[in-house]
């Protein structure tokens, strides 16, 4: 019996009876939908054979539907192949039968990395340690131009690392495809690698084969190809002359003969190849996040590194050196400079804890993209469900005297037992315990499926009573015909009714009819058939999808489902797991809402849609495409090469346990356990390490805006030459201690995660501009006043009780150091809690770096005594005064927070709520969150894609497969119009001396 042989019952024979009375009405045909749908019989090229204008127009000429005898006009091929000669000639035309992936130069690939706002003030700050800083006698500032190169080639390699594991999904793909192929050349058989297979060639494969190249048909016997990788259909597809194979799938029996029609990328498995990575290069959704704070804190810096030039030098007139002391002093304090650094190793701390719940991260930065992930768009087969046939129990019609689990046995006695299809096993496997296939009879004969019959049969003897039975079961328009004892007006039309519920909620029908043998041969009749009962099978959702989908829902994400299968059958599994089943047809993407629609554009369809049936993978990428373009953050889980390119082209892609290689390889995240429920674990994972993130990212950004504003201050009002390298010395201290946030106890938000920069940046700034009047205000003290001298007996260097002499005492310069470092430190606090500081309690391990870091900092104070900076260690007693000092401004930190929420945070989401409301009352659809859309940020990223791309280019390095927009439709026609096409202008000889 064929795997397929209940997808091809859709076009029963017609019920004819002789008439008996001229008056009598004809009978009515009956139509059992077993599946709801009709195969289509081939067409004629509507076109003019001998105009090539005519004959390759796209929309007239379809490959894939066309009668086969105009396959080999346009092809310019008969049924002997072509001759070497000629396939040779193709093969400079076409190119090799293989897909070709891009390759980048390491080194330019390498360097790319160091082309972004965070590297490019990092660099400045390099050149001005190493460069600038010559002159007046003292050596160029090697101590600061080595931290800060040592980090940024740190980042660099970390994204380098990243980048480089990219490109597995079109190699994966590429290694799938057949490595041999038979096909007649000069009139013989002969065995070629499939490389060298080009259009018009003649190949044959068998069970266990993989197709080579796309091709139609021009033999077939019993054959049954295995497309679901490619296509997402849940059966194996009996194939008939003149039916299409794609390239990749799998021949599961038979064997047949074709004509090569696509090869390479222009092949449907080419096309999913070359739409993997397509857009999806120029940058990821964290790094326009990263670019947009570089910015943000380039642009702090600038203004004030402006404002020193003007004051130091032209109004205080300094010397070069010491004015560039200053300014070097704001680049390497402003600088966010272990930020990639820190958001790597929170991402990658992140990826190890996934990794305890089955998760294994391809992309790191996938874990970021999740968090703010609105939309979850699941392929059905193999994905939602479990891609294995299962009898529906429930919904088993029974029409004579046996009950469904005696209607199941009898189905299963006409069943093989090994060398099983896909139906056979599942009916086999409904009994639970297979060996009752067998169990208490005797084989006597049995006959398995054909295309002709559509049916199977068994004969045996049973073993209590030693009378000779049969069963057969198959097509329900096959089976109706044979059952003369029972099929009466209102069996057949309780089987119509119920075949045509089977085929509205999706199921497919098998029928199931029993007779009894009189005498002893096997051979002889029976009594006649009766039918005895309507199985539907179904592909069974996953035993946990349901509650993975109830649990996505609550935490904010809408999960829709994108799948290869016919519709009602996407509906069923939609009402059967609660998603709802307002789901269309593939066909709404290029054609958009009907006129009467309650949907004013596709973009609202979309939205609405809880799924599409019948797609491609150019529909799946499609759908990602516009749901990114309307704001949303969208994942796709998928475990065919079919799901690769919307898999590559998600913000998150997700493989499911079982994907084939080519969807580990375009995925973010590949599960390795059964089921859906590993994605809400890394759903809540991902955000708790967004919290993390947000986290550090106010904190980064205030202590920007706490050392610009406070040094650039203290420059103008005293004069107040801070040592560069103690910055530096801050600047490591301070991002030591935050490296700990990426194992912080945080909680994850219930609803997606998004990175309002405007809240980021006005916290930052309320906290850095309150820092830094804690700093002003020691300093101010201890030169304008005599009062920590009087009051605490502590004293300068020398033994100076006061400042007022010297603004720029190597002793007050440490004092202004600790107090930086501890306050600074102490601010991660107030930023990783939403309520009061002590209310959230902090993990173990930053707790202990904080005091390791405070202890370091204090020794330091208290010991630091290095020639090649203007420091001085100072005395326990200072070292007090600046921990009290601290102290009593750290306690109102939470006031300024408890301030912000009520008056600039509040102001900001009001704003947010109603610029979203009026979009939304003008049908703007609503945007959540930033996605792929311009802006001046990712084009700088862009830009250093641009520039590597260029130098590779002017290089001679690799080129890669394109694939234009406007071509991102059904293939073949596509393909008719290009194969054709060529040909046409490259005619062979032998065509131009015809």
């Amino acid at each position: 019996m064929s795997d397929n042989n209940v997808e091809k019952e859709a076009g029963p024979p017609q019920e004819s009876s002789p008439v008996v009375d001229s008056q009598e009405p004809e009978k009515r045909k009956r139509e059992y939908k077993d599946f709801g749908h009709e195969e289509e019989g081939p067409t004629h090229a509507k076109v003019d054979m001998e105009k090539a204008e005519d004959l390759y127009d796209k929309e007239k000429v379809d490959l894939e539907t066309i009668v086969v005898d105009d396959v080999f006009k346009l092809l310019q091929t008969d049924e002997n192949g072509l001759t070497t000669e000629e396939a040779q000639r193709r093969l400079e035309i076409f190119g090799p039968n293989r897909l070709e992936a891009e390759e980048q130069n390491p080194f330019l690939q390498f360097l790319s990395f160091m082309w972004n706002p965070l590297s490019w003030v990092m660099e400045a700050a390099a050149l001005v340690a190493i460069a600038l800083s010559n002159g007046e006698g003292r050596a160029p500032d090697w101590e600061d131009f080595v931290g800060i190169v040592l980090l940024l080639f740190i980042n660099s390699a970390i994204g380098f690392y990243e980048e480089r594991n990219a490109g597995n999904a079109v190699k994966a793909l590429m290694d799938s495809l057949a490595p041999k192929a038979k096909v007649k050349r000069d009139g013989k058989w002969q065995e070629i690698e499939s490389a060298e297979l080009v259009p018009g060639d003649m190949i044959s494969f068998k069970i266990g084969d993989i197709v080579p190249a796309d091709s139609r048909l021009t033999e077939a016997i019993n054959v049954s190809i295995d497309q679901a990788a490619l296509t997402g259909e849940s059966l194996p597809q009996s194939k008939k002359t003149g039916d299409q194979c794609f390239s990749g799938s799998t021949c599961k029996q038979g064997e047949a003969e074709g004509v090569v029609i696509s090869t390479g990328p222009n092949t449907f498995f080419g096309r999913a190849a070359s739409l993997v990575g397509q857009d999806d290069d120029t940058t990821g959704h964290l790094q326009k996040i990263l670019a947009q704070i570089g910015s943000f804190c380039l642009v702090a810096i600038g203004i004030f590194v402006i404002a020193e030039i003007f004051v130091l030098y032209a109004g205080f007139r300094y010397r070069y050196r010491r004015g560039l002391d200053n300014i070097l002093v704001l680049l390497i304090g402003g600088i966010p400079i272990a930020m990639p650094t820190v958001l790597s190793v929170t991402l990658a701390v992140g990826a190890q804890q996934l990794a305890k719940y089955k998760a294994i991260v391809t992309r790191i930065t996938a874990i970021e993209e999740l968090a703010a992930v609105t939309i979850l768009c699941s392929d059905k087969t193999g994905t939602l469900t479990t891609n294995k046939l299962t009898i529906d129990r429930n919904t088993v019609r029974t029409y004579g005297p046996f009950s469904a689990e005696d209607v199941i046995l009898l189905a299963a006695y006409a069943s093989r037992t090994e060398n099983q299809d896909a139906i056979d096993q599942c009916v086999v496997g409904a009994l639970g315990d297979t060996a009752r296939a067998r169990a208490g009879i005797k084989l006597l004969d049995f006959k398995p499926f054909n295309p002709v019959d559509k049916r199977t049969e068994i004969t045996y003897r049973e073993e209590a009573t030693g009378k000779l039975k049969r069963v057969t079961k198959g097509m329900t328009g096959i089976i109706i015909e044979l059952c003369t004892r029972n099929k009466t007006e209102e069996i057949e039309n309780r089987l119509e009714a119920d075949v045509e519920e089977f085929a509205q909620r999706g199921l497919r029908a098998l029928a199931v009819a029993y007779e009894e043998v009189d005498g002893d041969d096997p051979e002889g009749e029976g009594n006649g058939f009766e039918l005895i009962g309507l199985l539907a099978i179904f592909d069974p959702p996953r035993e946990d999808t349901k509650q993975t989908i109830d649990d996505a829902m609550a935490l904010g994400v809408k999960v829709k489902m994108v799948t290869g299968d016919q519709l009602a059958i996407a509906k069923e599994t939609g009402r059967r797991l609660g998603l709802g089943d307002h789901m269309y047809p593939a066909k709404v993407l290029k054609e958009g809402p009907s006129p009467d629609s309650k949907f004013r554009s596709l973009d609202d369809m979309i939205l609405d849609a809880d799924g599409f049936a019948g797609v491609f993978p150019e529909h799946k990428y499609e759908i990602v495409k516009r749901l990114q373009g309307l704001g949303h953050l969208c994942a796709m889980t998928g475990d065919g090469a079919n799901d690769a390119p919307a898999l590559s082209r998600a913000n998150v892609g997700i493989a499911v346990e079982g994907a084939t290689d080519a969807a580990r390889g375009a995925a973010d995240i590949v599960l390795t356990e059964p089921g859906l429920s590993t994605i809400v674990h890394a759903i809540r994972g991902s955000r708790i390490i967004f919290q993390r993130m947000r986290n550090y990212s106010i904190y980064a950004c205030a202590v920007t805006i706490r050392i610009v504003v406070c040094f650039a201050i203290l420059a103008f009002a005293f004069k107040f030459d801070f040592p560069p390298f103690m910055i530096l010395i801050v600047a490591l201290l301070n991002d030591g201690t935050i490296m700990t946030l990426s194992v912080d106890r945080v909680l994850p938000s219930s609803t997606p995660d998004s990175w309002d920069l405007a809240e980021i940046f006005a916290y930052a700034v309320a906290y850095g501009i309150y820092l830094t009047l804690s700093t002003i205000a020691l300093v101010a003290i201890a030169i304008r006043t005599t009062w920590f001298f009087d009051a605490f007996g502590v004293t300068l260097t020398n033994g100076a009780t006061s400042a007022a002499g010297n603004h720029n005492d190597p002793q007050l310069h440490m004092v202004v150091y600790l107090q930086v470092a501890i306050i600074s430190q102490a601010l991660i606090f107030i930023t990783r809690s939403h309520s009061f500081f002590f209310m959230e309690r902090p993990s173990f391990a930053l707790m202990f770096a904080f005091g390791l870091a405070q202890l370091v900092s204090s020794i330091i104070a208290a010991y630091g005594d290095w020639g090649f900076t203007q420091i001085h260690s100072i005395s326990g007693g200072w070292i007090g005064i600046v921990w009290v000092w601290n102290i009593v401004w750290f306690l109102p930190l939470d006031l300024v927070k408890f301030g912000m929420k009520a008056t600039i945070i509040k102001y900001l989401r009001e704003r947010h709520i109603k610029a979203l409301a009026k979009e939304t009352a003008e049908g703007v659809p609503i945007v959540r969150t930033q996605s792929r859309v311009a802006s001046i940020n990712e084009s700088l990223y862009r830009n250093r894609v641009s520039f590597i791309r260029r130098a590779a280019r002017k290089v001679g390095f690799g080129q890669k497969v394109s694939v234009r927009p406007e071509e991102l439709q059904r293939f073949s026609s596509i393909q008719a119009a290009r194969t054709g096409a060529t040909l046409a202008r490259h005619p062979s000889r032998t065509a131009q001396a015809a």
